[in-house]
């Protein structure tokens, strides 16, 4: 199936299901959905990150701090970022919820849960999305982050990740 013509559930501003979309819809018309973000860590607290492919819908050919993605109508964040870490990592492994995280920009309108997960690979990166991926310590990466083109949505995640964290 193509990934536009995916369903997903078009919310309220109280997170509530009012409605069933195509993902093609959703994008066009920047309607607000559910989705999932995991911040990976390895056991020494690098952080995973990677390149998405130039065919994504959103932020192609940018890097990303997180995996995740947006939830298939009538799918709970504890399936959907299952099924997330399934297809992006092509492995099996649960995720310690966070905190619940909404983000707002040009491109989309998200009510989401961030997560974390420890693992240290190896991955089956998914071709379809995923270009390349790699373990970065955390300063480093904030350092590619004011050079390079990094998902905002994502680097947020972090932000709120780190604020959490002192």
């Amino acid at each position: 199936m193509n990934p536009a013509d995916e369903l997903v559930d078009l919310i309220d501003d109280a997170g509530n299901t009012v409605g069933v979309v195509t993902r093609r819809e959703m994008r066009a018309k920047r309607l607000p959905h559910r989705c999932t973000y995991v911040l990976v860590f390895n056991t020494r607290g690098d952080l995973f990150i990677h390149l998405r492919t130039a065919t994504k819908d959103v932020n192609p050919s940018h890097w990303d701090v997180t995996i995740g993605g947006v939830l298939a109508a009538g799918e709970s964040f504890a399936s959907g970022v299952k099924r997330e870490i399934r297809e992006e990592l092509g492995i099996e492994a649960d995720a310690a919820e966070l905190f619940p995280f909404e983000h707002s920009d040009p491109n989309t309108l998200v009510r989401a849960i961030a997560y974390r997960l420890v693992h240290d690979g190896p991955f089956r990166l998914q071709p379809e999305e995923i270009v390349r991926g790699e373990f970065v310590p955390i300063d480093d990466v904030l350092k590619r982050v004011g050079s390079m083109l990094f998902c905002a949505d994502g680097v947020a995640v972090l932000n709120q990740y780190l604020r959490t964290q002192r």
